[in-house]
């Protein structure tokens, strides 16, 4: 048994899938988690990995770039994506799950390990590393206002920042099922997973005018923020009310789509659809996609009740925004994750800018791994380019990089699909499906000779 010991900040998805990394490779780990002790204005809990927005890890199939990186994780045995599939409840295309049992999972296989210890409080500087004393910061987006300032004052970089919003869920029994009806777009996955408000297009617009009168929150910042500063949404969970600013049939391109949808009581394609999505194994909880939003909560439980179906609707959690922060990745960090100005200082998670659950699980499985090689001795690791951890990570820590934001994974940072010829040797088309499948088994055979290599 190795006897190094490292240092995570952070139980988030980050930290936990870094700290079982470590513990798999024989290295010890100090878990330090300021919850329950001190909260956020988002979790609820002192579980590991808690969920704070959305109980979806999003697509599953190989042509959606975030399926593939979820196969890569469960290849290198990622211990959040052990926990996902057990967790996992009916979403179509999508790999969606029971928020507690899937914390609840997490937390127990790390409490009960013998090279894991637990420190609860908060961690308000970045502490001393070296090689023999490797540090992983996984604060997540939610850094405390103490610890926040320390790692700005040692990246000498203004904070970037925007704000993240939460959906609310509603207590399924109070939803009117006559109204609703169920079914995946294009039948994808179980079918029948979603539950689908149809809306006219008076109905439509009816809601949109009244998101638009609404009563919001302003932003209010955690931490001071540095002169200049501009704050702003991150695209992939925006506020439905900054969606809405953005024109009135915004959202007809987005989450009200009514694409691969048919209602049976019409035999057509309703003009617009308000989708919920299973929120619990037990299907008692649904979630509200898309509907992220900083409206008072009076004025949400008014307006979404006038939805068709949600007329007695029960709001277990209603929606709200808070601020994220991350690091100017490209400037301070390598693709390893170290970070470039001090020895044994990793960084993970969505505070890099790798914004998303699973993207975070990788980087924590990245930093995880290579604190681990740093402790003993081992050269770090850099993922290849053509998978899509690699891409990722190539992605945050380009220095070349300018104006950088935060990224979900996608095939267009991964140049074995960017290089791929556009037609098969028989000169055929090649679609962008199956130019994506071919690029995703390149990624899955590298991913296999890494993990070999290092085993």
């Amino acid at each position: 048994m190795n006897p190094a010991k490292v240092r995570i900040i952070g139980a988030g998805l980050a930290g936990s899938e870094a700290a079982w990394q470590l513990v798999k490779r024989g290295v010890g780990v100090e878990l330090c988690e300021m919850r329950p002790g001190m909260m956020t204005k988002a979790h609820r809990s002192g579980l590991c990995a808690e969920l704070v927005c959305s109980n979806s890890f999003r697509g599953a199939d190989l042509s959606n770039a975030v399926g593939l990186l979820k196969e890569e994780l469960r290849l290198w045995g990622s211990l959040v994506m052990e926990a996902a599939d057990f967790a996992r409840v009916p979403a179509g295309g999508a790999l969606a799950v029971d928020r507690s049992v899937f914390s609840a999972y997490i937390d127990e296989r790390l409490r009960t390990h013998p090279l894991v210890e637990f420190v609860t409080g908060e961690v308000e500087q970045v502490p001393e590393t070296s090689k023999n004393a490797p540090v992983v910061i996984a604060a997540g987006p939610l850094a405390s206002p103490a610890l926040s300032k320390s790692i700005l004052a040692l990246t000498g970089e203004k904070h970037l920042a925007f704000y993240d919003a939460i959906s609310p869920v509603i207590l399924g029994e109070s939803i009117d099922l006559g109204i609703c009806f169920r079914q995946s777009r294009y039948d994808k996955g179980g079918g029948a997973d979603y539950l689908n408000i149809p809306l006219t297009r008076e109905q439509y617009y009816d809601f949109v005018s009244a998101i638009e009168r609404a009563e919001k929150h302003e932003p209010h910042l955690e931490i001071e923020s540095p002169a200049g500063e501009e704050l702003r949404p991150f695209e992939g969970c925006m506020p439905i009310e900054d969606m809405v600013s953005r024109g009135p049939d915004t959202l007809l391109f987005g989450p009200f789509k009514p694409v691969g949808l048919v209602d049976p009581q019409s035999g057509k394609r309703p003009y617009a659809v308000v989708q919920l999505r299973q929120d619990d194994k037990d299907g008692a909880l649904w979630s509200m996609v898309g509907m992220q939003t900083r409206m008072k909560h009076p004025e949400q439980m008014r307006i979404f009740k006038t939805l068709p179906g949600l007329a007695r609707a029960e709001f277990v959690r209603l929606g709200s925004v808070h601020r994220n922060t991350f690091i100017n990745s490209p400037h301070c960090l390598e693709a390893t994750l170290r970070f470039r100005k001090r020895e044994g200082l990793f960084f993970a998670g969505q505070i890099t800018g790798s914004e998303g659950y699973v993207e975070s699980t990788a980087g924590g499985l990245a930093a995880g791994i290579n604190a681990a090689h740093l402790a003993q001795g081992k050269d770090l690791v850099v993922f290849p380019q053509e998978t899509a951890i690699g891409a990722l990570l190539a992605y945050i820590s380009d220095p070349e990089r300018k104006d950088f934001q935060p990224m979900n994974i996608s095939y267009g940072l991964m140049p074995s699909y960017l290089q791929m010829e556009r037609r098969d040797a028989a000169g055929k088309k090649l679609g962008k499906k199956e130019r994506r499948i071919a690029a995703a088994q390149i990624s899955l055979e590298k991913t296999k000779e890494l993990a070999l290599v290092l085993k």
